[in-house]
């Protein structure tokens, strides 16, 4: 595969440390920015052209369901790329990484072109959305290649979600701005803004990363996949993914992930109306000032990095489903009270709220690195990008259905986008079915997140004990000298009984690649 002579600076490992670690974050300023536009900006924009709620949601909902159909299959694709010459100069995962990034600098600015045509809105958010899969789909698989080191990792991830905080501070904090001084053209402003940001970013991440070498024997390993007509490896690709479920601790990581990412984007749906239109005295650029003290979320992160090889993903869940639920129970006593312009008191709700959605954010992603490891202790094989497209299929998903029930559920208390612009414009009762919108989502998905989390045994010390059995086990070591607590340690992670995981190679072909 690899020619001889000098190695390609995208397969040469380097030294992984704190500014290795902000280099491959980069990438996050775009995608944690662009989550929270789509969760927190574009129902508001859109629906700022006149087009009715239920339509601005059902942008992002259709959206999200075409890109997640996309990103299902195309975490498959990358990790086949290797084959194709373009894959073996640029990298199986740096390939579409860069592709992705120039088509990101053409297409997102032409969200933010004022229109009432929602079919619009609706071609370009999917195009945006099918370019950001092609970035973050196989950036999302990095870590696993460039490290198996648990401490490295996290060095890695916590960059990482220190980065997205980043970016969502910048995006909210810019919108801020521009709406404070009253442009005309905020939006649009904004957008170029992003792009300019986004992009110098993406190609940051793109240089500071590198892949596993496409060594003899790795390929080797690659290779036992064979080249396959279209039917047949969609047909096995689902089964590849549908497969994923097998692993006990990727199912609860899922729901964990799905449950509080989904609370947190009816948060972010809802406080723009909730604020403008249920508290008095509110100003057009409260809302955007409110979601920009998320730069508070950076220095929480950095906390959590700490937490996460300290006490673990357990301890963080905990912290951050809890803090994010009494800040809720917060805002809505402030509307119980109808206090006038309580600017002060929600800055510190909301200060509070951004520390416990920065933890949110940042546990799930320090888990999914470690994930893979113990997959491949139960196939003998290389599947991140499988897990990360299942990742991100089912946060699509939930994403879409999140904003068009938002919608949905506005249309049906009977809030008009058009009259409703604010506190004296909006009746008292449907300021009562906005705030129950508010609050009723995000409390019901992060409670119940946090008792799924409550179960959660995957940590630095268990996966220091698979970790150990793997390796002993790939070394020729026999499955039947595993110790007592290898042995409850293995099966607690995977939910597996011991003696089906390390399958022989030939049972593990054909289970894996639909008996090939």
């Amino acid at each position: 595969m690899k020619k001889k002579g000098k190695t390609s600076w995208v397969y040469t490992p380097k030294k992984i440390n704190v500014w290795r670690g902000i280099g491959f974050g980069m990438n996050d300023l775009m995608g944690g920015g662009w989550n929270n536009i789509v969760s927190g900006v574009i129902f508001v924009f859109v629906m700022s052209n006149g087009i009715s709620p239920a339509l601005a949601g059902a942008i992002t909902g259709i959206g999200r369901i075409f890109d997640a159909i996309f990103s299902l299959f195309f975490g498959a694709i990358t990790d086949g790329f290797y084959r194709n010459k373009l894959g073996q100069k640029f990298g199986r995962r740096h390939f579409f990484i860069l592709i992705g990034g120039i088509l990101f600098a053409i297409v997102f600015p032409l969200f933010w072109v004022k229109s009432t045509n929602w079919i619009y809105y609706l071609i370009v958010y999917v195009a945006i959305e099918l370019i950001i899969a092609m970035i973050l789909i196989p950036w999302e698989t990095l870590p696993t290649e460039m490290t198996t080191d648990y401490n490295l990792r996290t060095v890695l991830s916590g960059s990482r979600m220190v980065i997205s905080a980043t970016g969502t501070a910048l995006v909210f904090f810019i919108l801020a701005a521009l709406k404070h001084a009253q442009n005309p053209n905020a939006y649009l402003v904004t957008g170029i803004i992003w792009t300019i940001i986004f992009v110098i970013a993406i190609f940051v991440s793109y240089r500071s990363t590198w892949e596993r070498p496409l060594t003899e024997d790795f390929v080797k390993k690659l290779d036992s996949k064979p080249d396959l007509p279209l039917g047949t490896f969609l047909k096995n690709t689902v089964e590849d993914y549908f497969s994923t479920f097998k692993n006990k601790s990727f199912r609860q990581h899922l729901a964990i992930y799905l449950l509080s990412f989904t609370g947190k984007d009816f948060y972010s749906i809802m406080l723009p109306t909730f604020i403008l239109c249920c508290i008095n005295g509110a100003k057009d650029d409260l809302p955007w000032t409110l979601q920009a003290l998320s730069a508070i979320g950076i220095l929480a992160t950095l906390a959590a990095t700490r937490m996460m090889i300290k006490r673990g993903p357990r301890f963080l869940y905990g912290l951050s489903y809890s803090t994010i639920i009494l800040t809720m129970i917060g805002y809505i006593l402030t509307w119980m009270f109808d206090v006038n312009n309580p600017v002060v008191i929600l800055i510190a709700i909301s200060l509070v709220y951004q520390c416990g959605r920065a933890i949110l954010e940042f546990t799930p992603w320090n888990v999914f690195p470690f994930i893979p490891d113990i997959d491949r202790i139960m196939t003998r094989q290389d599947r991140a990008g499988i897990y990360a497209a299942v990742m991100t299929f089912f946060r699509k998903s939930t994403g879409a259905v999140a904003s068009w029930i938002a919608g949905i559920l506005l249309e049906i208390i009977g809030f008009n986008s058009k009259t409703m612009l604010n506190y004296n414009t909006t009746p008292r009762s449907i300021q009562l079915g906005i705030m129950l919108i508010f609050f009723i989502g995000p409390v019901v998905l992060i409670g119940w997140a946090l008792i799924i989390a409550m179960k959660f045994k995957l940590n630095r010390q268990t996966h220091d004990v698979l970790k150990a059995e793997l390796e002993r086990l790939q070394a020729g070591g026999s499955k039947a000298d595993v110790t007592s607590e290898t042995k409850e340690v293995v099966e607690e992670l995977t939910g597996e009984p011991y003696a089906k995981v390390w399958p022989n190679i030939n049972e593990d072909n054909s289970k894996t690649n639909g008996g090939k």
